[in-house]
């Protein structure tokens, strides 16, 4: 079989001695509350209060390794007080483990709704356009209305959407989406997907990623020279992003920037991208500290791609039957996404 692998000690090779005291000081941190988990599922109202504490020292840590980094944006350290409490309200929603699977699919709309805002805000492009939009009321004349909203065709024209299938086909289809939207002439991203995924047998200390290319749908022409956005829910450890980039970059292709778009990213996995990748730049909703032992995000929601899917019964399910367990009202909100997806998987 045609494969690419990338080991967890390739990975950390990227990190500065700064980066390693930073996870360093974040996991001495957050360690101590797992201790309270048993006084805290009982009500203990002193144990709360230290959580309570001990989170938002974390927080302000977490908020200052971003801003050292420069290259690792959280939605909630970035955007006024009112958006961060919006933000922690979907979080808290999207952890929850009685929230259902169409909530959890409604709730990561929700979330990349925001984020495509976030990175795509008129603060951070500079300028904006008018749209002139004509309204159902034709009394006395016909009625018109005027939005401004940012100008982001030189930023998106460029683009092409990566997916590393799962839990980031939907995110993928629903940034895309947005950029058709916000686009001035409806641009349709070109879809690049990888078959990509992390040996779940092994532990975060020796975990290993797998790329099959023999069941991956990419075009190294239509990735040259242009915007590769990622749109994943989770980044855990960074290494199934950093592993496609190094690998199109091996074979000639240079991206001219990279997005890495998340509703969670854990410190090592931001760090470990920003580091590896010197056109990466990492967009989150949420900055959480740390991984377990087998490399899942603390305190994390469980694994995105599940709650988002469904779990395959059997065999594993490709991309098109992925698509259609979504149902007809997912593909009918995305049906210009999934037809360039069905373009690219039947060629």
């Amino acid at each position: 079989m045609n494969r690419i692998f990338l080991h967890k000690n390739d990975l950390d090779c990227y990190l500065q001695e700064s980066d390693r005291k930073a996870i360093e000081d974040i996991e001495r941190m957050y360690l101590p509350t797992l201790d309270l988990s048993p006084a805290i599922a009982r009500g203990d109202a002193k144990a709360i209060e230290s959580l309570v504490e001990t989170h938002r020292a974390i927080g302000h840590r977490l908020a200052e390794i971003a801003k050292a980094n420069g290259r690792i944006h959280a939605y909630s350290f970035e955007t006024p007080m009112e958006m961060h409490d919006e933000a922690s309200r979907l979080i808290a929603k999207l952890r929850s483990p009685e929230t259902s699977h169409e909530e959890f699919i409604y709730y990561t709309q929700r979330a990349y709704e925001m984020m495509f805002s976030y990175v795509f805000s008129a603060k951070r492009i500079g300028k904006k356009r008018s749209i002139i939009q004509p309204t159902p009321v034709t009394l006395p004349v016909q009625n018109y209305a005027v939005h401004r909203i940012p100008d982001i065709d030189d930023l998106i024209r460029n683009s092409v959407i990566c997916v590393m299938l799962r839990g980031a086909l939907l995110p993928s289809m629903i940034i895309s989406k947005e950029i058709e939207d916000c686009s001035s002439d409806g641009y349709l991203t070109p879809f690049e997907l990888f078959r990509i995924k992390r040996d779940e047998t092994k532990s975060e200390e020796d975990m290993a990623y797998v790329l099959d290319l023999d069941r991956s749908f990419f075009s190294l022409d239509e990735l040259d020279g242009r915007d590769w956005i990622f749109a994943d829910p989770m980044n855990a450890t960074g290494g199934s992003m950093i592993t496609i980039a190094k690998y199109l970059k091996e074979q000639g292709v240079k991206p001219r920037r990279i997005i890495f778009i998340n509703v969670i990213s854990a410190l090592k996995g931001a760090l470990r991208i920003t580091r590896a990748i010197e056109e990466a730049e990492v967009y989150t909703l949420w900055l959480d500290p740390m991984l377990n032992d087998k490399a899942y995000i603390l305190p994390g929601l469980g694994d995105a791609g599940d709650r988002l899917n469904g779990r395959d019964e059997g065999c594993e399910r490709n991309m098109i039957q992925l698509i259609a367990d979504y149902g007809a009202d997912i593909v009918n909100l995305y049906r210009n996404q999934v037809r360039k997806i069905e373009s690219a998987v039947l060629g």
